[in-house]
């Protein structure tokens, strides 16, 4: 059996950390063992979090794993944005300058 490409990405954001592992999948998402919805029950916080896989069309088609702590849940969100992110750019390196427009490969270190 063939080993499934995984990318991985570390993202922060104030005293937030996130690990993310981005695999092809059919979208689930994963954080801290919880659905995406059950970790951030405000759709703001959600929007945040999906925003680079929004951006590079490409909802839907990975599942991502994601170990987060430290900080509040905005700060947390903005974490896995970041992580997010940098995996997509370790997918497909195409995704940089689109990603970097937007800002979501800046740290944000406050």
């Amino acid at each position: 059996m063939a080993e499934q490409a995984s990318y991985q990405g570390t993202g922060k954001r104030k005293t937030s950390v996130a690990r993310v592992i981005l695999r092809p999948g059919d979208g689930a998402t994963w954080i801290n063992g919880r659905t995406i919805e059950d970790y951030f029950p405000r759709a703001t916080h959600r929007t945040l979090v999906m925003s680079p896989l929004k951006l590079a069309d490409a909802e839907g088609r990975y599942d991502l794993r994601v170990r987060v702590n430290g900080g509040g849940p905005t700060g947390q969100a903005g974490a896995v944005r970041h992580g997010i992110a940098r995996a997509l750019v370790e997918a497909d390196p195409e995704l940089r300058i689109p990603l970097k427009r937007e800002g979501f490969l800046t740290r944000d270190a406050r």
